[in-house]
């Protein structure tokens, strides 16, 4: 190949990369990860919103499940993708400011390693008993646990319902004891059978049980009651004071690997925020018992940071750790 032909193949690739750069975002399908399995609630509100935000780009949003070591391999994918807008995924409160303080070998930085583009929802946690323990109130479960053997179940080791009720065996000094099951949904099965005195659990698949009276809510984590279940009180209101400080905001958020131009960022916060806020996602909210919570990115990456703080308290005062 002569000289003259390898300039103009040069000028070639020159132009042509350019011409692709020059594309407007987005110009292929995206990536949405959800580093759960399928099926979950997780799944349930990723894919819904996926597809709005698809029809309201023009481009397909995929979205691909990464379970794995409580959420971090499919963070990981996310982190680890190129930084160019077109893989994202959904983040949470484990996945990114519990899970550094239990994984000693973390493969990522979650505030350094990812764009953090928008908070998506928060939700609570709800403490509720077998319907056999005679405690009517969180105040009285502390003193029946002092006087009798009390569990407590959870989705594993470092999971958000397994750290609420660390966080309370804190804050009392009541002796309970942790067992660790694999998902929550097994948990909730041996609290109904009464081989468990309680667990700490979202409050979409707790509401039914509750209502169908298999089990009966305490307490709810948050610092106002929940408009989902206004009858039942805050932690506060039953007289466990600085629970909702120490760690009681749950939520998702939508992550990217880090490095992804400002431009692309703004206009995926932008239509993701639009998705969010559309009449279909919001009555989809609504029924997974979640309440909207979005942001800019810099306040999202302001809750990680403060998260990553309060929960890492908790984790030390728990001894939880996944080698």
């Amino acid at each position: 190949m002569g000289s003259g032909v390898r300039f103009c193949f040069l000028v070639f690739l020159l132009v042509f990369s350019a011409l692709i750069s020059a594309q407007p975002y987005p110009s292929k399908p995206i990536k949405w990860i959800v580093p759960f399995p399928p099926g979950g609630s997780t799944d349930g509100f990723s894919r819904p919103v996926a597809a709005k935000l698809a029809e309201l780009l023009g481009q397909p949003v995929v979205v691909e499940n990464v379970g794995g070591a409580g959420a971090s391999l499919g963070s990981d994918r996310i982190a680890k993708a190129a930084p160019d807008g077109y893989t994202i995924g959904l983040a949470t409160t484990g996945s990114h400011t519990i899970n550094p303080h239990i994984y000693p070998k973390l493969p990522h930085d979650t505030l350094k390693d990812f764009t953090h583009i928008t908070l998506a929802v928060s939700y609570v946690n709800v403490l509720v008993v077998h319907p056999n323990v005679p405690a009517k109130t969180v105040a009285e479960l502390v003193e029946y646990a002092k006087r009798n053997r009390v569990s407590f179940g959870s989705a594993g080791p470092g999971s958000s319902n397994h750290l609420s009720g660390e966080l309370l065996k804190a804050i009392t000094g009541a002796p309970m004891e942790h067992v660790p099951y694999k998902g929550s949904g097994p948990a909730m099965t041996d609290l109904i059978a009464g081989n468990l005195t309680y667990m700490f659990d979202v409050l979409i698949t707790s509401i039914p049980q509750m209502r169908a009276g298999r089990v009966r809510a305490l307490a709810v984590t948050s610092d106002k009651r929940s408009p989902y279940v206004p009858e039942v009180p805050t932690m506060a209101e039953s007289g466990v004071k600085g629970y909702s400080e120490a760690g009681s905001d749950l939520w998702f958020g939508i992550v990217g690997p880090a490095g992804i131009p400002r431009p692309i960022v703004r206009k995926l916060n932008e239509k993701l925020i639009e998705a969010l806020r559309s009449p279909e996602m919001r009555e989809r909210i609504r029924f997974q018992a979640f309440d909207l919570w979005t942001s800019t990115p810099e306040e999202f990456t302001a809750v990680i940071k403060a998260d990553l703080a309060r929960w890492g308290k908790v984790v030390r005062a728990s001894g939880a750790r996944v080698e």
